[in-house]
């Protein structure tokens, strides 16, 4: 939690290398009271130096991408996976398409540049820009995969054009390809004469035909047609030229040269709040052209002048140097070095290379670890204890086990909602942040809450809100409020129901509550499961896990960002898909064999769990291989009492916003499995009941 309350908001729109290592600093060294969000379509960005040795051979897609998820989670940052659209500088607010505006009080812009190939006749449909970087390589890995006789063209003969060139043609120097690099002009003509001579003769010993004063007018599936008629055969065309400024950018207002944003020696722009580096920027003191190790080396004067406009401090400038050792990979491990003009060509060039690379990577991959509180020398027994050894988990890993519950709670502890007269039930729930997206949260909160209504068969009508948010200032309040109210205003909406009063407050942590009524005319209580049933579940289980790892800063940012959207899919149409179930509840904090327990245990019966049919989220299996638990684990261990068979740690991961488990008549159960799968559901038949009073996973 934050020692400090928080009073300005810091927004960083894309995940360049600028940012990334501002990032890493601001982990280190953050500034108090102040709230980071970084937004970037994607819980990755690909390091652009290691891109023509992972399209080679040489490194894995891992080796390549940046973790943004993990990064932000060290920094104290919430993660926005979207892509920004609008700023408007009046109201200081950023839009991000599908949410809430995002207001900032310093704003800096990293997203690099993309390309005008897809506006070339045919490119949209049948070729694949070399920016931006991950859909590229993602393009590539298919397409290398299954490659048999390649024929590949390359626009653009610059120097990235060709050290795609020759890596492509490394990657696939096994099955002969055909590689053609076409360039209206001459190829290469930004390198000096040297090394352009040797940057020719590698692509003439992978037999690359350097095609130049071509002209492409249109991409057909079967190749590139040139203006003068002549036809390349291609199956895979690739753009590594017209790179230009994303549109949007356009639209900001800010003073811009040929569609790049014009910043001062302080990288600001002519908004002395919002600051522009790597390529989309253009600096106006000291131009260069564009390259990443500029975009390097602006990353601590980035931070300190973040730090200072946010705190009332100096800036400091950037002052770029004149020339830089380029290091060009020629496509095995090799590289050409050139800088003031001479040039070096060699194995242990790729080496440096290499090295260079790798420790800029390694900074992100290998984070500090959050460390457990310190104890006084002095402390009340079972203090250690308690403390645990991870920190508390969020959402339903901070909840209450449910065998502490059920002992307390007797006779009123079973199902989801309660009846509070004929017709209508009446529920109520509240979870601890799991991320530090307000907007996100809700989101799950909302979902959650609304599937004890959507689990007893009811339709969701009226809701009350109970928001705590953590310390900040009264403009913060307002920011975040809105973005809470108008995130749960919306998915209550689509749900059904209407908002009609709430409470919030100030403490120590957000925390996000709402309680329904909803009408129902026939209640699926736990307590009606019969010998025979089906169990069928709407929605894969391992969140508790991968949000544990991801606190941890152990989660892959796509499983994060795959686990979130999951959370986050409403269950209301599965709910009326299941409506004639005989038992139903939602599998939530007490994990899937504690909820299949609550059922057996209402209806008297006992179950058999087929725990491959399980289905499970992107990413948990390993992370539970791995001995990665949430920690409400040993709670929902006990609370599920003895369990017969062989039974994996993820039987008892506590799912948030999880989804539901119906005993439904077993003749019945193909029929809804496919009525499920096609409104969108990964649903699956799991297990079935039994007579007895024993559970069995098998």
């Amino acid at each position: 939690m934050d020692k400090f309350p928080l009073t300005r908001d810091l927004v960083l729109i894309g995940g360049g290398h600028t940012h990334a290592l501002v990032l890493h600093k601001w982990g280190m060294q953050p500034l108090a009271g102040v709230r980071v969000t970084l937004i970037n379509p994607g819980p990755t960005a690909a390091y652009s130096g290691m891109l023509p040795g992972f399209v080679a051979g040489h490194y894995s897609r891992d080796d390549l991408d940046i973790d943004l998820v993990k990064l932000a989670r060290f920094a104290g940052a919430r993660f926005i996976n979207g892509a920004a659209t609008v700023i408007d500088r009046d109201a200081r607010i950023v839009t991000v398409p599908g949410r809430p505006p995002i207001g900032y009080d310093a704003l800096a812009i990293d997203v690099g540049i993309t390309s005008d190939m897809p506006d070339l006749p045919g490119f949209a449909a049948h070729g694949v820009p070399a920016k931006p970087l991950g859909v590229y390589a993602r393009a590539w890995d298919h397409y290398r995969a299954k490659a048999k006789s390649p024929q590949i063209a390359i626009i653009g003969g610059g120097v990235a054009g060709a050290e795609l060139a020759l890596a492509m043609a490394h990657a696939l120097r096994d099955i002969a390809p055909k590689l053609h690099l076409i360039d209206r002009g001459r190829a290469l003509a930004a390198l000096g004469y040297k090394a352009r001579q040797r940057m020719v003769a590698a692509l003439t010993a992978y037999g690359i035909e350097i095609v130049e004063n071509a002209e492409v007018i249109q991409i057909f599936p079967e190749g590139v047609l040139l203006k003068d008629g002549r036809l390349i055969q291609s199956d895979f065309t690739t753009g590594a030229a017209g790179a230009k400024p994303h549109d949007w950018i356009a639209e900001t207002g800010l003073a811009l040269r040929d569609g790049f944003i014009v910043v001062n020696a302080q990288l600001q722009t002519n908004d002395p709040v919002i600051f522009a580096v790597g390529d989309c920027a253009h600096m106006s003191a000291s131009p260069r052209p564009k390259a990443g190790v500029y975009a390097v080396r602006q990353a601590p004067v980035l931070y300190d002048n973040l730090r200072a406009v946010l705190s009332g401090g100096a800036m400091r400038r950037y002052t770029p140097q004149r020339d830089y050792l380029k290091l060009i990979s020629l496509g095995g491990k090799y590289a050409l070095a050139e800088k003031f003009g001479t040039t070096w060509q060699g194995a242990i060039l790729w080496r440096l290379k290499n090295r260079i690379d790798s420790k800029f990577m390694t900074q992100f991959d290998k984070l500090p670890v959050m460390k457990r509180p310190d104890l006084p020398a002095t402390a009340a027994i079972g203090l250690r204890e308690a403390l645990g050894d991870k920190p508390m988990c969020g959402g339903c890993g901070a909840k209450v086990g449910r065998s502490a519950l059920q002992q307390v709670l007797g006779d009123a502890f079973g199902d989801d909602a309660a009846i509070v007269q004929p017709g209508q039930v009446i529920s109520t729930d509240h979870l601890r942040a799991l991320t530090a997206d307000p907007v996100m949260m809700t989101r799950i909160a909302a979902i959650h809450a609304l599937g004890d209504i959507w689990a007893m068969g009811a339709k969701p009508q009226a809701v009350t809100t109970s928001i705590i948010l953590p310390r900040m200032s009264a403009d913060l309040q307002q920011r975040t409020m809105a973005e809470i109210m108008t995130a749960a205003t919306t998915v209550m909406a689509r749900a059904g129901a209407r908002i009609v009063g709430g409470h919030s407050s100030l403490g120590d942590e957000l925390t996000i509550g709402f309680t329904l009524t909803g009408r129902v005319d026939r209640p699926i209580t736990l307590a009606a499961a019969q010998a025979g049933d089906a169990l069928i579940l709407t929605k894969p289980i391992g969140s508790g896990t991968i949000m544990a790892a991801e606190m941890a800063g152990q989660a892959r940012g796509a499983d994060v960002v795959a686990c979130l959207d999951l959370m986050t899919q409403p269950q209301g149409e599965a709910a009326q898909i299941l409506h004639a179930a005989h038992a139903m509840t939602d599998v939530t904090g007490f994990g899937l064999l504690g909820h299949l327990r609550g059922i057996c245990d209402a209806s008297g019966t006992g179950a058999v769990l087929d725990w491959a049919e399980v289905p499970l989220m992107q990413g948990a299996a390993d992370l539970s291989a791995h001995g990665i638990r949430s920690s409400l684990f040993a709670d929902n261990q006990a609370g599920a009492g003895r369990i017969d068979g062989i039974v994996p740690d993820l039987a008892y991961d506590p799912q948030t916003a999880g989804g539901l488990l119906a005993a439904v008549a077993a003749d019945s159960a193909d029929k809804l499995l496919s009525e499920l799968g096609t409104a969108g559901y990964r649903a699956a038949i799991i297990g079935q009941i039994t007579a007895g009073s024993k559970i069995r996973c098998r």
